[in-house]
């Protein structure tokens, strides 16, 4: 009789569990992206000049992808030895918590300096649940997947960017739903608040949800077990070295293009609207970019795409900058698009089935969250970095070179990995734990 973890129904609710769940948490983790470049440095940050207070919230944004990591680890040790499926109840729980609670925080003017310290006690909780959750709705897909799990994997990176459309657009909409003041005033709560009602849809598809079929046999087998994160530091700390490497400029790409830009494109002279309908058209775009070319690794494999993407992102950064400040918003939708949209979903849609590949099933959850959430802290540390530049009178030049540095760093890293995408898990966690009961582990 055929294993029902292991059916095609168990497949398709997995992929959907993990896009939707993806949506879910980058809508509210994104969402106060969005909220940082417009919206936070006049709530939060009023007694600061106006420079001054983009780069704190710039900052507080960064604090969440500083607690990714620690996420990553948390609900990644937990994942490995409790369950996939638990963990991502319990992230999705907490991002809609935090997510809400930023909504009913009080303003500089309310409550001072609280307000602020609130603002980043609440960012960080944020990043611990995105932190925790990308894995294991990761692995959901991929270890759930016999065939193209490059594609099945995708969908949960497909998720970011639909959860930046569709946090752009709810915020977008309340802007011009209420008007500016407004808005400023109470308005741009409301998309925080919608947080709830999303977190209800996305628990009821989650509960449906089997566990994988590698984790039960690896947990059911009965074998001696180390601690994930010690086996991952120990046994293949040069696999989680270069993951963090193949990963990093596809993050600071991604933060550069969303929420860099949005901020600088202000500054150039663009309506706010006009940037984020740019930003929300080359999401949309992303979408179908990250879904089509993890399906082409599939086919040749993850290296050759992913390295591809560093190498175009590389030439591209310096023709991003001049393309906004060309005043044309044509060019805008354009630079936006090519980037967001084409080239930098070469670099990050094969990442979830490549980081999964790289660790065993006894510590896949650990392994690839560390791999993915340290290469994360690029898209924190990004748009703080260019601010500053931008702040100490560098031009654009900087910013893209250093871009490009990023890029450069991951072309090595992508020679220098072995090729994952004919990796067997299954065969992998069988021998795996055969080893262990032999004692040779």
């Amino acid at each position: 009789m055929p294993d029902p973890r292991s059916s095609p129904v168990q497949l398709r609710r997995a992929v959907a569990s993990s896009f939707l769940g993806s949506v879910i948490e980058y809508y509210d983790f994104l969402l106060y992206a969005t909220a940082s470049a417009v919206v936070f440095d006049r709530v939060f940050f009023t007694n600061l000049d106006p420079l001054v207070a983009t780069v704190a919230s710039f900052g507080t944004f960064a604090t969440g992808y500083l607690a990714r990591p620690l996420g990553g680890l948390v609900f990644g040790h937990f994942g490995d030895r409790v369950g996939r499926k638990r963990m991502l109840v319990l992230t999705m729980v907490l991002m809609g918590v935090a997510s809400s609670l930023i909504g009913l925080l009080p303003t500089y003017q309310q409550i001072g300096a609280w307000a602020p310290v609130g603002l980043v006690a609440l960012r960080i909780v944020q990043g611990i649940a995105v932190g925790g959750e990308w894995g294991g709705a990761v692995l959901m897909s991929a270890e759930h997947a016999t065939t193209r799990r490059g594609l099945w994997a995708s969908f949960t990176n497909a998720g970011a960017p639909c959860g930046m459309l569709l946090s752009t657009a709810v915020l977008t909409g309340s802007a011009a739903v209420f008007g500016e003041d407004a808005f400023l005033d109470w308005g741009w709560r409301v998309p925080f608040l919608l947080s709830v009602a999303l977190l209800v849809l996305g628990l009821f598809v989650r509960l449906k949800v089997a566990e994988p079929r590698l984790f039960e046999e690896v947990r059911e087998s009965g074998a001696p077990r180390r601690t994930p994160v010690i086996e991952v530091l120990r046994d293949r700390p040069r696999q989680l070295a270069l993951g963090v490497g193949v990963g990093l400029s596809a993050f600071v790409a991604q933060s550069t293009l969303t929420t860099f830009v949005l901020a600088y494109g202000v500054q150039a002279g663009f309506g706010r609207q006009t940037v984020l309908n740019a930003i929300t058209l080359s999401s949309a775009c992303a979408v179908v970019g990250i879904i089509a070319w993890s399906a082409l690794s599939d086919r040749v494999g993850r290296r050759p795409v992913v390295l591809a993407g560093a190498v175009a992102m590389a030439a591209y950064s310096f023709a991003l900058f001049p393309m906004v400040d060309s005043g044309s918003g044509a060019l805008l939708v354009l630079a936006l698009v090519l980037g967001q949209g084409v080239l930098h979903p070469m670099m990050y849609g094969p990442l979830a089935a490549l980081y999964t590949e790289l660790f065993s099933t006894r510590s896949r959850y650990t392994g690839a969250s560390l791999g993915y959430q340290l290469a994360g802290l690029g898209g924190g540390l990004a748009p703080v970095l260019f601010a500053q530049l931008r702040s100490a009178g560098a031009g654009t030049a900087a910013i893209s070179g250093t871009i490009t540095a990023f890029c450069a760093l991951t072309a090595v890293c992508v020679v220098a990995l072995q090729e994952t995408s004919r990796s067997d898990l299954a065969a992998a966690s069988r021998t795996g734990t055969a080893a262990e009961k032999e004692g040779k582990l």
